[in-house]
């Protein structure tokens, strides 16, 4: 090989190494540190995950494993600090909390924040949806995105949506069949002006209390009953304390996974498309997992032999229906018709 190939061949190979060199470095990934078990706390991206129920539920196990995926995807760069139980702050204070940027990150229900954008009472609505597929449709619509950007201007930033489930009713009276059953009982729901309504109409009297408060209040026989999902009746062994429970599938309970806007808005694009995007897919796994600790913890309630359990009937549901149709008609004149026309139950 002469000189002039020689040096042919050298240029040739420093443009090749720098050419790797552009392509592995410049294509917008993230070179995270690798010894992040050596960085301080003000050195890492901390996210405090805030939340009310336990950890064996939909959203706690949800909320690990976003957490561990976070970590081992950012080689321990970002933390998200999980605090399950109300440890921090109770169902009415999240909120608060969050917008003052004192956690970054929480997941009410999609009732507890009817006080930001009422238009989310929607959901709370009876028998409004049949399956967690109709609610996800709808909220991936055109109704779903003017409620998501509501909450943007109010300085959340909507990361996903989960599910729990649907709601059951349970109590230590008698057995809740027919619409005469709920006169003059005392409950605990969500705080949602729909929730109270539609309990309204069966002459019952509602208090929205805490979740973390609910088995104290039955224990303590302030409150007779409560509606839940199965998967949050036994969590909290609420069937110890109650002796009824219809399966009625009449309303759907699930969450708003939310950040503060300011502290989303200042991360890097590539936190944030890290987080959204393991977001996205603990979403997807979040789903199944609720269908499947639903399905598992009711069987364990009727195996138990520790409270009634009655089906509602279909003739059952259509009464139960009926006496609910004026808080379609409260809501309608609230929001207007376009909200109730893009409901599944108007669509079959």
């Amino acid at each position: 090989m002469n000189g002039q190939t020689s040096r042919r061949y050298l240029r040739m190979t420093i443009i090749l190494v720098l050419t790797v060199f552009i392509l592995l470095t410049g294509c917008g990934a993230k070179s995270y540190p690798e010894d992040h078990e050596q960085l301080s706390e003000d050195e890492r991206i901390i996210i405090r995950f805030s939340h009310i129920v336990g950890e064996q539920t939909p959203k706690g196990l949800a909320a690990r494993r976003f957490a561990k995926l976070i970590k081992e995807r950012s080689n321990g760069y970002i933390e998200v600090q999980v605090f399950p139980n109300g440890y921090l702050y109770k169902d009415g204070e999240e909120l608060e909390a969050l917008k003052k940027g004192d956690i970054q990150m929480i997941a009410p229900a999609t009732s507890k924040i009817t006080n930001i954008v009422p238009e989310w009472q929607i959901l709370d609505l009876p028998f409004a949806f049949h399956n967690v597929e109709e609610v996800h449709d709808y909220l991936e619509g055109k109704i779903g995105n003017r409620l998501m950007t509501k909450l943007e201007a109010k300085g959340f930033y909507p990361v996903s949506t989960w599910d729990n489930g649907f709601k059951q009713m349970t109590n230590s009276s008698h057995p809740l069949r027919e619409i005469e059953d709920f006169s003059g009982l005392q409950l605990r729901v969500m705080p949602s002006p729909v929730l109270k309504a539609q309990f309204s109409e069966l002459n019952t009297r509602t208090q929205s209390n805490s979740f973390n408060e609910v088995f104290h209040l039955l224990e303590n026989k302030e409150i007779v009953g409560q509606e839940n999902t199965f998967s949050n009746i036994y969590s909290k062994n609420l069937q110890l304390l109650q002796n009824y429970l219809t399966v009625s599938n009449h309303g759907y309970l699930g969450y708003v996974v939310l950040m503060n806007k300011t502290f989303w808005d200042g991360l890097p694009e590539d936190v944030q498309s890290l987080l959204q995007e393991t977001m996205d897919e603990v979403a997807v796994w979040e789903r199944m997992i609720a269908q499947e600790l639903n399905s598992l913890n009711f069987r364990e309630l009727e195996k138990c032999n520790c409270i009634d359990i009655h089906h509602l009937t279909a003739d059952e549901k259509r009464l139960w229906e009926e006496a609910f149709e004026p808080v379609y008609q409260q809501v309608e004149y609230k929001f207007g018709t376009e909200y109730i026309r893009q409901l599944p139950k108007n669509k079959r």
